[in-house]
């Protein structure tokens, strides 16, 4: 087939589980799927206490009927307890309709600074727990044709960026995954929706001090917008999403010679956003 037309995954009573939810986008993400019409929103997070607020603030947003939120305690860099935890979401909430990989961790350090502990936390978190979240949740939604799976990945998954080598390569990876899952989805025929968004800098505090040379075209994004953004593109069946959509050129200025690429890189400023960062170094959550 040289066309396949994605099948759509809407929100509206969908039974929807979304990783790193405790806080920032996650939890806006949450609250917004409730507000949507979500049939049940599902938190997994590594902090029980924010995770159960976000259950509470969804169900206090919820314009469905019968609705249902529910938290589960998960560190996604470990197998044992994904598997588990991926038992008794399906066990009280009979499926996932609707898999949104939104943990994520950063360090920002130089390249010489990581530890291994460091990178090996950055890819475990930003890349391997997609593969575990998607092997758990797939298999339905493959068996009934339908659903959706959406990477949250990063403008850094698609351009290097100074200070953030094991961001980056994890980034990188989460978007090789993502389209991977799509063309294998599309190649076996499966109506199985999947997203991969890319966004540029948010306004969380994870990404604390973060600078932009210029606003108007690379503006550092708000947490709220970014929340809309997923479940607008979810609802319209997209694909494949870069906000703001200039950050989209430098997949064409890969064509170009690398001192070329470099020096429009440099005249963005991309390359010196991270050096005021202060961040939240190590917190597992967009």
């Amino acid at each position: 087939m040289l066309f396949f037309k994605p099948f759509k995954a809407p929100v509206k009573g969908a039974v929807v589980l979304i990783t790193g939810a405790g806080s920032g986008i996650g939890r806006l993400m949450a609250v917004e799927a409730a507000r949507r019409g979500a049939r049940a929103v599902i938190i997994w997070d590594l902090n029980a206490e924010a995770g159960t607020e976000t259950a509470g603030m969804a169900e206090a947003a919820a314009t469905a009927p019968r609705f249902r939120s529910g938290a589960f305690t998960v560190d996604v860099t470990d197998a044992e307890v994904v598997h588990e935890a991926a038992r008794q979401t399906l066990s009280e909430y009979g499926r996932v309709d609707i898999l949104i990989n939104n943990a994520g961790i950063v360090t920002g350090k130089p390249v010489l600074e990581t530890t291994d502990r460091d990178v090996q936390r950055s890819f475990e978190v930003n890349t391997i727990a997609h593969y575990r979240t998607v092997r758990e949740f797939l298999p339905g939604m493959i068996a009934r044709d339908r659903g959706s799976v959406v990477t949250i990945a990063s403008a850094a998954g698609l351009v290097g960026v100074p200070r953030l080598s094991d961001y980056n390569g994890s980034k990188f990876g989460a978007v090789g995954f993502a389209q991977s899952l799509r063309a294998e989805l599309r190649h076996m025929g499966s109506h199985v929706h999947t997203l991969l968004y890319c966004p540029y800098y948010i306004s969380t505090g994870m990404f604390a001090g973060v600078k932009t040379k210029f606003s108007l075209v690379l503006p550092i994004l708000t947490p709220e917008k970014v929340a809309a953004q997923v479940l607008d593109a979810i609802d319209k069946g997209t694909q494949f999403k870069v906000h703001p959509p200039i950050v989209r050129l430098v997949q064409v200025l890969q064509a170009f010679p690398v001192p070329f690429m470099d020096a429009m890189v440099e005249f963005f400023g991309v390359a010196d956003t991270m050096n005021e960062f202060t961040g939240r170094a190590g917190d597992a959550t967009k």
